[in-house]
């Protein structure tokens, strides 16, 4: 038996809060988590002044349903299964939302701040996005969850030197245990990063107080 790739076109779906314009001071690109969905997810970005902040919410490629056969949708960035063709597949569809974004305004990448986050599943995502080095961003933003492990960690320097990078997460989440954001703090001493850890009350979860802080930083 032989295993065999074709590279076929697939419609994504992706989701925007605000105008982009000439009053728009931030542009976020944002993942979601395993199991969820941009039309829900980008709703805890709507305390956001939306003449200033331009949302992008782009939905994992793969959809399935969270329980059983039937009921709630979910979407998922990635499985175990033929892993290395479905980060390939989901870091061009990014390159393209991204493209697509500035290429339909006036305004540029350069004229914006580029706020790239990423929730739980969301992290790693948006960590091989960026390390695949093909846009600008300012700011790297990882919510409950980690640095991707399969990263050109000796690209380091090129891809997140001069950026602040910011590591938000609940003092209550049940997946964030203390021996993860202890290994996460060795990781990021041993690569020189300059990261603003952020914790806040609450669970495994977006916080919108702490994204409109996030929008003024």
């Amino acid at each position: 038996m032989q295993s065999h790739h074709l590279s076929i076109k697939k419609t994504a779906r992706y989701f925007t809060w605000g105008q982009l314009s000439e009053n728009t001071k931030n542009v976020w690109f944002t993942c979601h988590g395993y199991g969820q969905l941009a039309e829900f997810f980008i709703k805890k970005f709507d305390a956001l002044n939306p003449e200033e902040n331009y949302v992008v919410c782009p939905e994992a490629l793969s959809r399935f349903y969270l329980d059983g056969f039937g009921g709630r949708v979910g979407a998922t960035w990635m499985t175990k299964e033929d892993r290395l063709c479905e980060i390939r597949d989901y870091i061009s569809y990014l390159n393209m939302l991204y493209e697509k974004v500035f290429s339909e305004s006036t305004k540029n990448s350069e004229q914006v701040k580029i706020k790239i986050l990423g929730f739980s599943q969301g992290t790693a995502t948006v960590c091989r996005w960026v390390f695949d080095g093909q846009i600008r961003f300012d700011e790297l933003i990882l919510w409950a969850g980690n640095l991707a492990h399969d990263l050109a960690f000796e690209r380091t320097e090129a891809i997140l030197g001069g950026k602040k990078i910011y590591m938000v997460y609940g003092d209550q989440d049940e997946f964030i245990k203390s021996e993860h954001i202890t290994a996460q703090e060795k990781l990021i001493q041993e690569k020189n990063l300059q990261v603003e850890v952020i914790p806040f009350e609450g669970k495994h979860e977006l916080h919108r107080e702490v994204i409109v802080d996030l929008s003024k930083k």
